[in-house]
């Protein structure tokens, strides 16, 4: 095990890799205590699901100005300092909004605010890789998702809490710690790294130009990014696990308890198991995919999407054994097809202007994403399923654009241009 890649390329971390990767647990720990229960805890307040799906699609409307801002601001204050303002920005003030809550108007206030975590993913991202070595990108994202993995270990404590104190004292109390661990992250973050070398040069460059002068750049990066097919299919690719994501996320935990019955306190045990799947498919089954082209795994991956989300939708009233298989498939669906669609983005996008092509493909995400949050909200009122039925439509077209995508790599690669496309 000392020999695997993956605990090799961990040991040998340095830099802004190294001080990217190993605080990430600060910010995964408190996140997996909450999260499973955001909703519920709305509910509980008195909020129906159409609110839930409203806050979301504002906040994603938000999302859309400042994700066409970040590249801005990450050029403009340096990719190191944007992630230290906007992390305590974007995660710890609205933990402390949400820790309070009494009604409909605290949570769209957090919501909004959160938005801005768009600058400082933006921005955390050119730290990550801007100098990293290429063929340690992906288990550089494998690490990160196994920092946000491993701590759904804790998970369980949060039903243990919530069987003692009840749900709403229980989850006003891990708002509270989480405001305080996403400080902490952000602040060590900032000690470990340093401004990356493209950053310094954005920042000479930018030096003396006004936002809305680096904003009218955007026009020229735009349009060469239109005749950058392998950016293209990636985006189609993001733009799914992006509304799939924010419907699950949001309804998932709405649909177990009302729809399957299953207690609020019992909820840990998912993420508890998801976590397990994960790691194991992370250090046995990933070093073996990542020998592959990228079109197998990945078209693979969100077949295990679609399947997840059939069994989940047909499980019977506290049927856990379902529901966990439904887990099992999306853990390690999940864990196939997000490192490479990681590696895909930091790969197939210009190094010179990352920023602001990261940031024109967020806000093409985010403008087609955000109203979804709405549609769920508004068809889970209406049916618990419904959501989820939106999802296996969404996985079927990623399964086809990874095989499209995955044909035109293997094509240009046959022609000796594979510039864009990896294995």
């Amino acid at each position: 095990m000392k020999n695997h890649s993956l605990i090799t390329t961990l040991k040998n971390l340095t830099g802004n890799p190294r001080g990217c990767v190993y605080p990430e647990p600060l910010w995964g720990i408190p996140f997996n205590l909450y999260a499973p229960y955001a909703s519920i805890y709305m509910v509980a307040i008195g909020l129906t699901d159409k609110q839930i799906g409203l806050i979301v699609s504002i906040s994603w409307g938000f999302q859309v100005l400042l994700a066409l801002l970040s590249g801005v601001v990450t050029d403009k204050l340096g990719r190191r300092l944007t992630t230290l303002i906007f992390d305590i920005l974007s995660w710890t003030i609205p933990s402390l909004i949400s820790a309070v809550a009494q009604n409909f108007w605290y949570f769209l206030a957090a919501g909004i605010i959160n938005s801005v975590w768009r600058i400082t993913h933006n921005s955390w991202s050119c730290l990550l890789v801007e100098d990293a070595e290429e063929d340690q990108l992906v288990d550089i994202y494998t690490w990160i998702y196994i920092a946000n993995q491993i701590v759904g270990f804790v998970a369980p404590l949060a039903g243990i809490l919530i069987g003692i104190f009840s749900l709403v004292p229980t989850v006003r109390g891990l708002y509270f710690f989480a405001a305080f661990m996403f400080t902490l992250k952000a602040v060590v973050t900032y000690q470990m790294t340093q401004e990356t070398k493209q950053g310094i040069i954005r920042l000479h460059e930018t030096r003396h130009q006004s936002v809305f002068s680096v904003l009218g750049e955007y026009k020229g990066v735009f349009q060469n990014l239109l005749k950058s097919p392998a950016t293209l299919y990636t985006a189609g690719i993001m733009l799914v696990i992006s509304i799939s994501a924010m419907i699950s996320g949001s309804f998932w935990g709405i649909i177990v308890t009302e729809k399957l019955n299953i207690p609020a306190q019992n909820l840990a045990l998912f993420p508890f198991v998801k976590t397990a799947i994960m790691l194991v498919f992370f250090f046995l089954i990933n070093p073996v995919l990542n020998r592959l082209h990228f079109k197998l795994p990945m078209t693979i991956g969100f077949l295990g999407f679609i399947i997840s989300q059939i069994l989940l939708i047909t499980a019977p009233e506290k049927g856990y054994f379902i529901l966990l298989i439904s887990v099992f498939l999306e853990a390690c669906s999940f864990a196939a097809v997000s490192p490479l669609v990681d590696r895909l983005i930091a790969l197939t996008i210009d190094p010179k202007e990352r920023a602001r092509i990261q940031s024109i493909l967020y806000v093409g995400v985010i403008l087609l994403t955000s109203p979804f949050g709405w549609i769920a909200g508004t068809l889970s009122t209406l049916n618990k399923d419904l959501p989820f039925v939106i999802n296996i439509i969404l996985f079927t077209a990623g399964a086809g654009l990874a095989y499209l995508g995955g044909k035109a790599s293997q094509g240009r690669q046959k022609s000796g241009e594979s510039r864009y496309f990896v294995n």
